[in-house]
């Protein structure tokens, strides 16, 4: 079964899809937890429950076959790059 996340890794899909891909699971009436349907960990789907914007990091972390964890802490490390606007 391809999910989400897979479409997500092979371009098939977007990360702006995903609302869709959750009515089409509820349409289904779903005999598998929703986290599943997606391609989702339960860890990463109660992220995503809790700030959609997570939803990038749990595909790179599908992509690198890397813990959600991981990733956000790489992206939190990188430092800031301060720019001015010239004002």
């Amino acid at each position: 079964m391809s999910n989400f996340i897979a479409k997500c890794l092979t371009g098939e899909a977007h990360l702006d899809d995903v609302d869709d891909y959750v009515e089409e699971w509820h349409l289904s009436k779903g005999e598998v937890p929703l986290f599943s349907f997606l391609g989702m960990k339960k860890d990463e789907y109660a992220l995503w429950v809790a700030d959609s914007d997570v939803l990038e990091f749990i595909v790179t972390a599908h992509r690198k076959k890397k813990n959600v964890s991981e990733i956000m802490e790489e992206m939190n490390s990188l430092p800031l790059v301060v720019r001015s606007d010239g004002f």
